[in-house]
């Protein structure tokens, strides 16, 4: 069976934000598959989506000043600013982490690990809801 619904999430600020909840929270018929994929893609160039560590907050923090330093703002020699000095290092955060995840559902659940959780990376100082498409397929009991 196939379920596809588009989700729009809450604004949050510049960071590395743990989503699993949320997002699950618009698929309440992912209880109902017994075995599948739930495939996620990101409508945005700005923003990220990874799987790490849903327990510890702190990850998230250092995942933020990880980028920073790999991607610094404010860096000469870039033409796009457009829409301000953040908008390109943002691309190019977004581009190294992706768009899209596919995550297995498991007697309706994601088969997630122990200490796995879906992260929005929000690379722009002020992003918005971001919008995703949440595609489930498989086998329903």
């Amino acid at each position: 069976m196939w379920l596809q619904r588009s989700i729009t999430l809450r604004a949050r600020p510049r960071g590395f934000h743990l989503i699993t909840d949320e997002v699950l929270s618009f698929l309440p018929e992912l209880s109902r598959y017994r075995v599948g994929l739930l495939h996620l893609w990101l409508q945005h160039t700005s923003a990220s989506l990874s799987v790490n560590e849903n327990a510890d907050a702190a990850v998230r923090r250092d995942f933020e000043r990880f980028f920073n330093r790999l991607v610094p703002q404010g860096a000469d020699g870039y033409e796009h600013d457009y829409e301000g000095p953040d908008d390109l290092p943002a691309h190019f955060k977004a581009s190294l982490l992706g768009c899209q995840l596919s995550l297995p559902i498991a007697s309706g659940e994601l088969a997630l690990g122990t200490w796995q959780g879906v992260y929005l990376g929000e690379h722009r100082d002020q992003g918005g809801a971001r919008r995703l498409i949440a595609t489930l397929h498989g086998e329903v009991c």
